[in-house]
């Protein structure tokens, strides 16, 4: 669709919404009612000042008029996870794509038994972790913590820190840090 049709669908609409006749919104906007309907119709396009006059007579403005008025993703589904695995077989995936433009980051986290997650460094932020399955050492500055099924750890993510699978099956946590860090 030109932008041409889509600007004058959206005037349309809101002029709809507003229960406005074409007339009414051209008499408000000191335009004549052909040039509504031309321009609801895609086939003139309006000057900046003109469609702002238009869509502030419709109760609204400019970056509202253009900004994207869906709703955003709520729901997100197994075939929608970015997953990569490592050399040891040990699986992250991404649970929500687009998490990088958020303020969290939620992911999946399947370890091996006896292999571990690349030290990060000490960066802003908070980490926090829910073990499904298994257990796991949480390295933490100096320090080491076993978390077993079931359990969970949270640290501001200030200090030097890492996650290895110390049991003997697989290990799987929920892992969420914000901000977004992978």
């Amino acid at each position: 669709m030109e932008i041409e049709a889509k600007i004058g669908q959206k005037v349309k609409n809101l002029r709809n919404k507003n229960g406005l006749t074409q007339e009414e919104l051209a008499t408000r906007c000191e335009l004549t009612k052909g040039f509504i309907s031309q321009l609801e119709r895609g086939q003139t396009a309006p000057s900046v000042s003109t469609l702002e006059d238009i869509v502030e007579c419709l109760g609204t403005n400019l970056s509202d008029f253009f900004g994207d008025d869906t709703d955003p993703k709520i729901v997100y589904d197994e075939s929608e996870y970015f997953e990569k695995e490592d050399k040891n077989g040990n699986v992250v995936e991404w649970l929500v794509a687009s998490a990088q433009n958020s303020n969290i980051e939620p992911i999946l986290v399947k370890l091996k038994p006896g292999t571990s997650m690349k030290p990060d460094k000490p960066h802003e932020g908070e980490e926090f972790g829910y073990v499904l399955r298994g257990e796991i050492k949480v390295h933490y500055g100096d320090n080491s913590y076993t978390v077993k099924k079931g359990s969970s750890f949270f640290y501001q993510a200030n200090k030097t820190h890492s996650i290895e699978a110390s049991g003997k099956q697989e290990s799987e946590f929920l892992w969420i840090s914000t901000p977004p860090s992978f």
